[in-house]
């Protein structure tokens, strides 16, 4: 993997890191998720006369990834609602990267080479270990852990999905935003719908984080996937988990959650994997 196709993840894995910990952070964790996503939408509105229109062959995929990512970020918000960041976080992005590895090699005929497996190994292996340690000391209720392994699985099929839309759109940032849009409008819609007061309230009042959140996820994902334009999807899906290693330092700098040894342990685990990956 090539350095400035490196860096680009790495960049989006902060960037990623950022808006969960500033969801995890919020009085109102689903209301904020929405405004997160709101944000994106709103931000992709005002660049809309500026941009071209995606390729015709992904609009298709485009469509498809809207719906996924309304799914996602409801299962985000319910897995902070019960969780906190340092343990929920490693447990929904570790198991995706080894998942996303197999289903590119059976489904899209993309097999990294031995040391680009060893990376996925380790990454996944660091995060899970993450994860492991907050169950270990009863800090994961079952309920957050159902929520966390029910967005690693929407976590794979997005990243398949858009994987492939990215390529064929001409251009992964365009792609990138017109998805942010097609989930912005239904998710905003049925909060509206479900209590118009409060969601609105709720905007007035924060809309200054949804921008912020919203700018961070629409940055992020669109590295994300110009990378996977760029190199392998299993590799770069993997890359991008060191996500939690910037959450887990977020999560103790800003919200004051314990991070143990083990956590640190994991956190070393993570980074070797990251090196295997760019050697790959």
């Amino acid at each position: 993997m090539s350095l400035d196709v490196l860096l680009a993840v790495l960049l989006g894995a902060l960037l990623h890191a950022a808006w969960n910990t500033l969801i995890r952070g919020a009085a109102n964790r689903t209301l904020d998720t929405v405004l997160v996503v709101a944000g994106a939408g709103a931000i992709m509105i005002l660049l809309l006369p500026f941009l071209p229109l995606p390729a015709a062959a992904s609009w298709p995929y485009a469509i498809a990834s809207g719906l996924i990512h309304v799914a996602y970020f409801l299962l985000v918000a319910g897995a902070y609602r019960h969780g906190e960041l340092s343990h929920v976080y490693p447990l929904m992005r570790g198991t995706a990267p080894a998942l996303s590895a197999i289903a590119a090699a059976l489904l899209l005929a993309e097999v990294p080479a031995l040391q680009g497996w060893l990376g996925v190994a380790l990454i996944c292996g660091g995060v899970l270990l993450l994860a492991g340690d907050a169950r270990r000391k009863a800090t994961l209720p079952g309920s957050a852990t159902q929520f966390a392994l029910g967005t690693a699985g929407v976590v794979v099929i997005y990243t398949l999905v858009d994987g492939v839309g990215a390529r064929l759109s001409g251009n992964a940032a365009v792609y990138t935003g017109w998805v942010f849009l097609l989930t912005a409008l239904p998710l905003t819609a049925i909060f509206l719908l479900r209590d118009r007061a409060a969601t609105l309230g709720y905007a007035r009042q924060h809309w200054r984080r949804g921008l912020f959140g919203g700018a961070c996820t629409l940055a992020s994902y669109a590295l994300a996937l110009w990378a996977m334009t760029q190199a392998p999807i299993a590799l770069v899906a993997a890359l991008r988990e060191t996500s939690v290693v910037f959450g887990t330092l977020l999560a103790a700098l800003l919200l004051k959650e314990r991070v143990s040894r083990t956590r640190y342990i994991a956190i070393g685990v993570v980074v070797a994997g990251a090196v295997a990956i760019k050697l790959a």
